[in-house]
């Protein structure tokens, strides 16, 4: 079947994050959605055993790949998401369940004033041809659970469609370069399926504009998903209870942050991108965590852990969000710091 492919509008550089792990098979056609223009694709890949990385290098000459340092999704995202130059960043999953030809419809979100846009299936004109009678239960549970603790409007929570400008990745307080904890599983906080709630509290904490935008959730295409309902809604429901209890010991202890507020996109005029700030080029060679901004060269595309030098500092932010109105399809949520 041939796709007619979407086109991003001249704008904000566009950054598409894909964490894959064993997603050979998919990849061809979820690359073959991918809109036109974008500034880069990065494969995040969790260390697959099968042609993932030769498979996305066959498709696409211009792909990045970036070897995550720990593992689980969430440290996917965060090794992403540091390796990314673009303006804005787009999470789209790899099993071919989120279709990358929405894009150009949340990058509008953004465009339109809004600093971070979610993913919803359950708003008019999203859905899902995967999710079970079960699953969307514990979704309703728990984005109600959400609501009442965030003061928020959300109608999803569990869907991992997100789009948002680069500039705000200190609040999401990820951390790609720390190695892996010697007890458990080896995975830090925010690893996990947990990490698309963590991020949306981290958000609605932070007094960010959030648009809401609708999207269609496919069945995966090939292979076997990793998600167990009962399994992830706890975790989900953890991360819940536990980021709202640190944020009750920060007010507790007087920690106060100024929100964030939206900035227009204003394009480089000299036709550039910013690079990504402390990240080396891609060799070989380990680097300190704190290193100059260099740019990669087009030959330098994998990038192990020795090669993320970047911390990204966590932003604590506030705790009541209000509903102030909307703008199109696109719910605008608005909060304030009141840690």
């Amino acid at each position: 079947m041939t796709y007619q492919r979407a086109t991003l509008p001249p704008g904000p550089s566009v950054s598409v994050v894909m964490p894959a792990m064993n997603e050979a098979r998919n990849l061809p056609h979820v690359f073959a959605r991918l809109p036109v223009n974008l500034h880069e694709l990065i494969v995040v890949d969790g260390h697959s055993v099968d042609d993932t990385v030769a498979v996305a290098r066959q498709i696409r000459a211009d792909v990045r790949i970036v070897r995550q340092t720990r593992a689980g999704k969430g440290n996917a995202l965060a090794c992403g998401f540091a390796a990314a130059t673009g303006d804005v960043i787009a999470m789209v999953d790899a099993d071919g369940s989120a279709d990358p030809g929405e894009i150009p419809s949340f990058v509008a979100a953004l465009t339109g004033g809004a600093d971070f846009a979610k993913g919803t299936r359950f708003a008019g004109g999203g859905g899902s041809s995967d999710i079970t009678h079960m699953r969307e239960l514990g979704n309703r549970g728990l984005v109600g659970l959400f609501n009442r603790i965030y003061s928020t409007r959300y109608t999803d929570l569990c869907y991992g469609f997100n789009v948002f400008w680069r500039r705000h990745l200190p609040i999401l307080g990820l951390d790609p370069v720390s190695p892996p904890p010697d007890n458990g599983d080896g995975r830090m906080w925010g690893d996990g399926f947990e990490i698309e709630t963590l991020i949306h509290i981290r958000v609605a904490k932070s007094g960010l504009v959030v648009a809401e935008v609708p999207s269609f959730e496919h069945d995966r295409l090939h292979g076997v998903s990793n998600l167990n309902a009962p399994r992830d809604g706890l975790r989900v429901l953890r991360t819940i209870l536990i980021e709202r209890r640190v944020s009750r010991h920060r007010a507790t202890d007087g920690e106060r942050h100024e929100p964030v507020s939206a900035k227009p996109f204003a394009p480089d005029t000299a036709g550039h991108h910013s690079a990504r700030p402390a990240l080396v080029d891609a060799g070989n060679e380990a680097c300190p965590v704190a290193v100059p901004t260099l740019s990669l060269t087009p030959s330098h595309d994998v990038l192990a852990a020795s090669d993320l030098g970047l911390a990204v500092p966590a932003t604590r932010a506030g705790e009541s969000i209000n509903q102030v109105g909307d703008s199109g399809r696109h719910p605008f949520v608005r909060g304030t710091v009141a840690d």
